[in-house]
C-alpha cells in the first residue's frame, strides 16, 4: 500500500475532534511514507489532513474538477494536483491512484465518494480496503443505517463487514491491512473477463 484516499468534509464540522482526526490522520500518513489522495481542495477537513501530511514530510496528491478549482480554489500547495472536467473523472482518478480508501466526517459527498468505492468493491470492480474512521461516533447512523439493509434484504450480511470501522485514526492502518474483500466480490471480480 502506498497511497490512501481520504473522503471528508469540505467543513470542518463543529466539533474539534474532527479537525484533531484530521491533522492525525495527515501525520500518520507522513510517518509511514504513505501518500495522501484526496479532493485538492483548499477547505475543510480536507485542507487539514493535506497541510498536516505536507507538514509532516509526506506527499499529497490532490484531483479536483474545473468548477470547484474556482470555487474550492485548489491547494496551491500540494505535490500534485491534478484538474479534471467532472466529477465523475475526479472520483475515478482518486480511485485509480490509490490503494486504499478512508472516510472521516463529512457530508453529501463523502457519503457518495464512499458509496461509490464500496458499491465497486461489491461489484468486484476493485478490490480495494475501505475503512471508516468513526470519530465521536459519525458514522453511526450509517452503520445502523447498512444493518437496516442487511435485515431487510438489501444488502448481503458479508457487505456489513467490507467497511472496516475504527473509532481512532490510529487503528486504521492495521484495519486496512487485514481487510478482505467479501466472497461474492472476489468471485465476481475473478469471473470477469479482462481486456
Amino acid at each position: 500500500m502506498k497511497r490512501i484516499c481520504l473522503f471528508c468534509g469540505s467543513n470542518a464540522g463543529t466539533r474539534p475532534v474532527y479537525a484533531q482526526a484530521a491533522a492525525d490522520f495527515g501525520r500518520a500518513l507522513a510517518s509511514r511514507d504513505l501518500t495522501l489522495v484526496y479532493g485538492g481542495g483548499s477547505v475543510g477537513l480536507m485542507t487539514i489532513a493535506a497541510e498536516a501530511t505536507l507538514a509532516a514530510g509526506g506527499k499529497v496528491i490532490g484531483v479536483i474538477t474545473e468548477q470547484l478549482m474556482v470555487r474550492e480554489v485548489g491547494h496551491p500547495g500540494l505535490t500534485e494536483l491534478l484538474i479534471v472536467p467532472t466529477m465523475h473523472e475526479r472520483k475515478a482518478l482518486m480511485a485509480e491512484y490509490a490503494d486504499a480508501f478512508v472516510a472521516l466526517p463529512g457530508g453529501f459527498g463523502t457519503f457518495d465518494e464512499l458509496c461509490e468505492m464500496a458499491t465497486w468493491a461489491q461489484l468486484g470492480i476493485h478490490a480495494k480496503p475501505l475503512a471508516l474512521v468513526n470519530v465521536d461516533g459519525y458514522f453511526d447512523g450509517f452503520r445502523a443505517q447498512i444493518d437496516r439493509g442487511v435485515a431487510d434484504g438489501f444488502l448481503r450480511a458479508e457487505h456489513r463487514t467490507m467497511l472496516a470501522v475504527v473509532s481512532r485514526v490510529d487503528d486504521v492502518f492495521d484495519a486496512l491491512a487485514n481487510w478482505q474483500a467479501p466472497a461474492s466480490a472476489r468471485a465476481r471480480r475473478d469471473a470477469t473477463p479482462q481486456p
